[in-house]
């Protein structure tokens, strides 16, 4: 009989519901592979999934055999011909506002607030989709625009999560961003401009790096606090598939 695992598998833990073990647990060795892995070994893959090594191997074959991975020389494993296509097949069907324009369209439905999708573009942030506020008085920033790094929800996010920034900052501001990283958020009210409230969330890519913040921006006396899960909620549909 197979030994029972004393500590569930990361795919255990985290089953698709309806789904099938093995594959969750095949699918896993393919995510163990993060930036910057070029091959890993048995042992690598077994620590990074929780699985038995013998359980590791038997799947190891079938990835093989889908030529999602391949055996090295060396005895270690990386990525195959097949992962290499269906990567450049999601590049070339990928397009970035098919993924985030629906989710802003439905985050303004839901507060009848503005939300945008802000990226770092060097020293400042830029506003690449907007979805207006169909109420006349609201702030009117573009996609397209540059707006400060240090100041506004949205700057202060894509700051808190950024390792690099949110190190340089100073003590006061390093207070700050440590509160935000601890809620997962920010809210507030005039910190770029004033009368102008905002709330944002980070948006994270599939390996956990800092994508964007999602921001919901709205004059200051239409700042509601449940208007912040609904930021969450955008912002974790968002992470991973951007």
């Amino acid at each position: 009989m197979p030994r029972k695992a004393q500590t569930a598998s990361l795919a255990d833990r985290q089953p698709a519901p309806g789904g099938v073990a093995a594959v969750d647990r095949a699918l896993s060795l393919l995510a163990a592979f993060r930036g910057g892995d070029l091959a890993l070994t048995l042992a690598q893959l077994s620590a990074r999934t929780g699985l038995y090594k013998s359980t590791v191997l038997r799947l190891l074959a079938s990835l093989e055999h889908a030529r999602l991975l391949q055996r090295l020389d060396n005895g270690s494993y990386a990525l195959g011909s097949e992962a290499a296509r269906l990567g450049a097949l999601h590049a070339t069907s990928f397009s970035l506002d098919r993924v985030v324009l629906p989710v802003l369209r439905e985050l303004v439905a839901a507060t009848g607030e503005s939300a945008a999708y802000h990226v770092r573009q060097g020293a400042a942030r830029l506003c690449l989709f907007r979805v207006d506020s169909p109420h006349p008085v609201r702030d009117h920033i573009r996609a397209g625009d540059l707006l400060p790094l240090e100041r506004g929800t949205g700057g202060r996010v894509l700051t808190a999560f950024d390792p690099e920034r949110s190190a340089t900052a100073g003590a006061a501001d390093r207070k700050l961003l440590a509160g935000i990283r601890h809620r997962g958020y920010m809210a507030g009210s005039g910190d770029r401009l004033a009368e102008v409230a905002g709330i944002s969330a980070p948006v994270f890519h599939a390996d956990g790096r800092l994508a964007a913040a999602l921001t919901l921006t709205m004059p200051s006396h239409r700042f509601q606090e449940r208007f912040i899960q609904p930021v969450l909620d955008g912002a974790k549909r968002l992470s991973g598939q951007v």
